[in-house]
């Protein structure tokens, strides 16, 4: 028996209301179980177009079982009852996803010979209760053009109307209504969603993790372009303006892209069980394997590149579209007297370009942006049109190279960079980034695919934020620059192959470097810094900076302090370019003083021992007025700390303010610093519960941590975090400080998992240090967990560095040698990884 059959029983029985929305629940249960069964038959716009009108069905059937219960056998007409239901957005335009909100306009007329009200309310009660879950407007025809002034959303909303059930004549008034609220002010609406956009994705930014419906080239995009369309021309779809505004195939090809992201919100959708709208990295396997793709990489490879379409499409025809909004008879005049081609103006930093000149060469604009003045600038979407729309024939003639070498030797290479990434041609000029487009990075570290990445890398280079890498930066010739974008731009095109991507972009860079017509000296050096690229934050992260060792086996790879500052500053690009926060000034003091550490042994022709640095670092510390000024028992008590390590790591201002805090000490005294992170300095003569500290504030993740035995019993400690505690915190962490010098207070840590291979232990670091390297997963409080257990075994950390990345942990700790302990070094494995 059909649901119909079922409903009109329950009526003839005289069935409650509440039996009636439970034979709607259980339909809508059913169907809703269906979905899945559903999807694998019919994907993309087809999916969501059956479930449309499904759903409309379903308020159908509900509207007249409403009608029937309230008029018996006796039904007027229903053309003759005034309401009209009518979908709305996402639904209006049958585009509406599994999860999302059913909206729905209900609109009447009023008429004194029917109860519209009762009817209204008897329908919403009905749909609540069998569990539609509605987003719903009800308003009377006359107040529809009042009601879409209140707010640009509902106005936006009633953009797409569309009538599901109910009176002819009612929907007539309405469609009359809706058109006058189309012409209402067409100017004020469009630049407001022009302006809601930019906001939307400014918060929503491209990333690897796709937000499909608000993101950057997400569904938002695509219905901002339908909205203007829809006001400016009247149409029903965007695809009554091919042949008009763009061509069947350039329609096509966003189409394309268009159905891609059907899919996929809609997959996401049902594996979820909710509106999840972001393609995050748990899904991805599945999602994959739904669509049909082989694995997750290509999955997301063809979304973004799918956004990157839509995004494009987008920005080049709602300019088109809108221009006559944006532009006055003031601007007009601006834009006459800034011609500097056939077609192309330039006004106030902003490079406009008609849409009906026929696009040049790609020499010829080149040769345009060539001419500009060397600036940040703005190129306006109709600009964009012109460079995504070129034909760019291969190989690229000698001209084109010559003109490619001159932008990149201007000062502001970034936003042209980024015009050739929106508009994708920069795999047509630079052929090294074929394979790596679109490409995304599953390694828990990147924000962004290997492409838009290299572009930021750019950006970061020429907006340098620290002083040390800027004075390096800014005194480098032409050249150097010059091969310094080239390496930024092309170090990771190696990426997605079988073989280490840095060894595969060392053999990309060359041809580049030789077609750019650098000098061959410059070939070596550029290949060196691509090989490389990754060698300086690994070391200085992952390694002991002021064991002479290590800074001899870097250099030994860098070869001259030349190479060392652009390896530095390309660091330095590459780290900012991977996304927001993620160069940290404690990232930032390591580079540097590996940088420091490297050059110093760069320009000595003989071999620089620990003792030889420890005896020029005391040099400089005697040297210094404020040293001269301390007693000559304080001054002996300074150069009495035995740890040469303690030299290496500060600077003679430094070893002078902590030696005279020691000076101060009675029992123990610390000071909080949250400048940048939380940094905690501990001065002790008692002793201090550290496992108790740490494992207090595991909740904040640890970058360094120092402990180094002063003098006269006095031990400093110095614990640097990655964030900054929470407002309102700080008396809490102060009541841990304390706390943690009552050695009787306990914690319990959680054991984390870690294997007897994932620990090694240097007994032949140097005479005074084993280091202890650990690499595991990341766990919350490790670190207190190891210090607990090093504190059990009477082990002594002189230093510990912290990196977590790609959720790993590659934590290093150099432990004083003492107690026999290297002759027990098995035993302190198995301790640490006991079960």
């Amino acid at each position: 028996m059909s649901i119909t059959e079922q409903i009109e029983d329950l009526i003839e029985r005289k069935a409650s209301d509440f039996e009636i929305s439970k034979l709607f629940k259980s339909h809508i249960t059913d169907y809703k179980n269906s979905l899945s069964e559903l999807f694998e038959r019919n994907q993309g716009k087809d999916f969501l177009v059956i479930h449309t009108k499904t759903l409309d069905s379903i308020i159908s059937l509900m509207y007249k079982t409403v009608l029937r219960r309230l008029f018996g056998n006796y039904l007027p007409m229903r053309s003759s009852i005034p309401i009209a239901f009518i979908s709305l957005g996402s639904y209006g335009r049958e585009q509406l996803c599994v999860h999302s909100d059913i909206d729905l306009m209900i609109v009447y007329e009023q008429n004194d010979g029917y109860n519209t009200a009762a009817i209204i309310e008897k329908f919403l009660y009905l749909a609540w209760d069998a569990g539609l879950k509605l987003g719903h407007r009800v308003h009377e025809v006359n107040d529809l053009l009042k009601a879409s002034r209140e707010d640009i959303t509902i106005k936006t909303a009633m953009m797409e109307s569309r009538l599901i059930i109910g009176s002819s004549f009612t929907w007539s008034s309405t469609q009359n209504r809706l058109n006058t609220i189309r012409h209402d002010n067409p100017k004020s609406f469009i630049l407001a969603k022009i302006e809601e956009a930019e906001l939307r994705r400014k918060k929503f930014p491209s990333s690897m993790q796709p937000q499909i419906k608000e993101g950057v080239g997400g569904l938002r995009d695509s219905q901002l372009l339908y909205w203007i369309a829809k006001t400016l021309y009247g149409v029903n779809s965007l695809k009554e303006l091919t042949g008009i505004l763009f061509s069947e195939e350039q329609y096509r090809e966003y189409r394309i892209a268009l159905e891609l992201l059907f899919r996929v919100r809609s997959a996401l959708h049902l594996l979820s069980g909710k509106q999840q709208d972001q393609l995050v990295l748990d899904y991805m396997p599945r999602i994959a394997q739904m669509l049909g793709f082989s694995d997750e990489r290509r999955l997301v490879t063809r979304l973004l590149e799918a956004q990157w379409r839509i995004n494009n499409f987008t920005q080049i025809y709602v300019k088109k579209m809108a221009r006559v909004h944006l532009h006055d008879a003031s601007t007009t005049s601006k834009l006459r007297s800034g011609r500097i081609q056939k077609g192309f103006y330039a006004v106030d930093g902003v490079l406009y370009a008609s849409y009906h000149t026929a696009t040049p060469a790609i020499d010829v604009l080149l040769e345009m942006l060539v001419s500009l003045e060397d600036r940040e600038w703005i190129f306006d979407s109709s600009v964009l049109f012109h460079f995504t729309y070129i034909s760019i024939k291969h190989p690229l003639k000698v001209k084109t190279y010559t003109l490619m070498r001159k932008l990149f030797e201007r000062n502001h290479f970034y936003v042209i960079s980024k015009l050739f990434y929106d508009a994708g041609i920069l795999h047509q000029l630079i052929g090294a980034f074929k394979k790596v487009l679109h490409l995304p990075q599953f390694d828990g570290y990147h924000h962004y695919p290997v492409d838009l990445h290299s572009i930021k890398c750019i950006e970061a280079l020429e907006k340098i934020n620290d002083p040390h890498v800027e004075a390096l930066y800014k005194p480098l010739s032409t050249g150097d620059k010059l091969l310094l974008k080239a390496a930024i731009l092309l170090h990771d095109t190696g990426k997605g192959r079988k073989q280490d991507h840095s060894e595969v972009g060392t053999k990309l860079i060359l041809p580049f470097l030789k077609n750019l017509k650098l000098p061959a000296g410059q070939f070596e050096r550029g290949a060196l810094l691509v090989r490389h690229h990754i060698l300086m934050s690994n070391v200085a992260y992952r390694e002991n900076l002021y064991h002479e060792k290590t800074l001899y086996q870097f250099m030994s790879k860098i070869k001259t302090p030349e190479n060392l500052t652009l390896l530095y500053i390309l660091t330095y690009a590459d780290i900012n370019g991977v996304g927001p926060g993620t160069y940290t000034s404690f990232g930032a003091n390591l580079l540097h003083e590996l940088y420091e550490a490297s050059l110093e042994i760069a320009s000595q022709n003989d071999r620089i021992t620990d003792a030889i640095k420890r005896e020029n670092k005391e040099k400089k510390l005697t040297n210094d007025p404020e040293f001269i000024q301390l007693s000559k028992i304080e001054q002996k008590k300074v150069l009495s700390i035995e740890s040469s390590l303690f030299f290496f790591k500060h600077t003679p201002n430094e070893i002078l303010s902590i030696s005279k805090k020691a000076f101060q000490c009675q029992t123990f005294t610390y000071q909080l610093n949250i400048d940048n992170g939380l940094i905690i300095h501990i001065f002790r003569k008692i002793p201090l519960n550290l496992g108790y500290l740490l494992g207090k504030l595991s909740y904040l993740d640890v970058a360094s941590m120092d402990i180094f035995t002063l003098f006269d019993g006095i031990k400093y400690f110095k614990i640097e975090f990655l964030q900054r505690p929470k407002e309102g915190t700080m008396e809490q962490i102060e009541m841990i400080v304390e706390e943690a010098f009552d050695m009787s207070k306990k914690i319990d840590l959680p054991k984390p998992i870690i294997k007897p291979s994932e620990i090694t232990i240097d007994c032949d670091h140097s005479i005074h240090y084993a280091q202890l390297n650990l690499t595991t997963t990341n766990q919350r409080g490790l670190l207190a967990y190891f210090v607990q257990c090093f504190d059990e075994a009477q082990i002594n950390i002189a230093t510990a560095k912290i990196h977590t990345n790609k959720n790993m942990a590659r934590d290093h700790f150099l432990i004083e040698k003492q107690h026999k302990m290297c002759d027990n070094a098995r035993e302190i494995i198995n301790k640490l990884v006991e079960v």
